[in-house]
């Protein structure tokens, strides 16, 4: 898995953002949609919109607990590996489907980061937060998606919650 394949997993997850408190699709329409995907580098047809609206609901839902990985098999079929051999040893080359490839590549990061890191990808412990995190901490501790967004918002509240005097009624 490359960087840029954990990044297209990423900011495909955290395409519903909530903002002010109304929940978001960056990828509502098929505009918005190919531009996010001529943006990560992939192919931008309407398939491969109306595709990344469907792996990216089975993604959410796996992460959350919510969903299993056999979901995602529609997604991957069609996908395949090819070597070839250099100086180097064995290359490999991915070959994804046309009209699924954007949404291949993130199952492919997705069971790669799985695998390599597991439990690392996650979604915010903020309840109010529709956004997910890859936790790249040594000790695999990081709990919000941003530390200066959520992870600050909740630590306050939690503070204030502590120290506010007791209310008489």
């Amino acid at each position: 898995m490359t960087e840029a394949d954990e990044t297209l997993l990423l900011d495909l997850l955290n395409t519903t953002p909530v903002v002010d408190g109304t929940r978001q699709d960056l990828l509502s329409d098929a505009g918005a949609g190919r531009r996010w995907l001529t943006a990560h580098g992939q192919p931008s047809s309407e398939a491969e919109w109306r595709t990344a609206l469907g792996v990216r609901a089975a993604l959410q839902d796996i992460v959350r607990g919510d969903g299993t990985p056999a979901s995602l098999a529609p997604f991957v079929e069609g996908v395949f590996s090819r070597a070839s051999f250099g100086e180097n040893g064995v290359a490999w080359t991915v070959e994804l489907p046309k009209g699924r490839s954007a949404a291949a590549r993130a199952v492919l990061a997705w069971d790669a980061l799985r695998v390599s890191h597991p439990g690392r990808l996650r979604p915010c412990a903020n309840p109010e937060c529709r956004l997910f995190l890859i936790d790249h901490s040594k000790p695999n501790s990081a709990r919000w998606c941003s530390m200066a967004v959520c992870g600050n918002r909740l630590k306050a509240r939690r503070h204030y919650q502590r120290t506010r005097p007791a209310r008489e009624d």
